[in-house]
C-alpha cells in the first residue's frame, strides 16, 4: 500500500532546505510536493475560499475523516505544506521524522479508541499526518495557493441590478 504524508510548516520556514533533507535521505524529487500559500489580507481563517484544486486534495487524502480535514484545511492557510509520497509505511514514518525535525507543525487529532489502521509498531501520534492512501494525479496541491475572501460585497442576487456593488 502507498501513504502520503502530509506536513503543515509556517512562511518563515525555507522549504528548499526540507526537500534537500528528504532527497538525502533518499526520497525522490518526484515523490516531495512544496506548496506555498498566501491569503488575501485581512482575512481571518474562517473567511476564506479556497481554490478547486486545493479543495480536492485536501477531500481526496482526507476522505474518511472529517476531523483531520478540517484541521489540516485550517492550519494550511497562509501556510507552506510539505507532501511526501511513500511506498512503506517505514519509509513514511521516515519522512514524517525528517519533516518534524525540519519544525513541520503539529496538527493534532483527538485520540480515538476506534482507529485500526494504525500500522504495527507505531503510536497514534507518529500516525497523525500519515494517510495510507496512493499519490493520485487528479488531486494535488499545487505549487501556490491563494486564499480569498468568500464575503460578497453588496447584494449577492445577480436578478436584482439595482443592488449595490459595494
Amino acid at each position: 500500500m502507498a501513504y502520503t504524508v502530509v506536513s503543515v510548516f509556517p512562511v518563515t520556514v525555507d522549504t528548499e532546505e526540507i526537500k534537500k533533507d528528504l532527497k538525502n535521505n533518499g526520497f525522490s524529487e518526484a515523490n516531495i510536493i512544496i506548496s506555498k500559500s498566501s491569503v488575501e489580507s485581512g482575512l481571518s481563517t474562517d473567511h476564506y475560499q479556497e481554490d478547486e484544486q486545493t479543495k480536492g486534495f485536501f477531500e481526496y487524502t482526507f476522505a474518511h475523516d472529517a476531523e483531520m480535514l478540517d484541521a489540516y484545511r485550517k492550519h494550511s492557510i497562509g501556510r507552506n505544506n510539505v507532501v511526501v509520497y511513500a511506498n512503506t509505511p517505514e519509509e513514511a514514518a521516515s519522512a514524517k521524522s525528517i519533516l518534524s525535525r525540519n519544525g513541520a507543525l503539529e496538527v493534532f487529532k483527538k485520540p480515538s479508541d476506534n482507529q485500526k489502521d494504525i500500522p504495527d509498531g507505531m503510536t497514534e501520534q507518529e500516525y497523525d499526518g500519515i494517510i495510507a492512501k496512493a499519490r493520485h494525479n487528479i488531486y494535488f496541491l499545487g505549487s501556490e495557493r491563494v486564499y480569498h475572501s468568500n464575503v460578497i460585497p453588496g447584494m449577492d442576487d445577480t436578478m436584482d441590478d439595482l443592488g449595490s456593488k459595494d
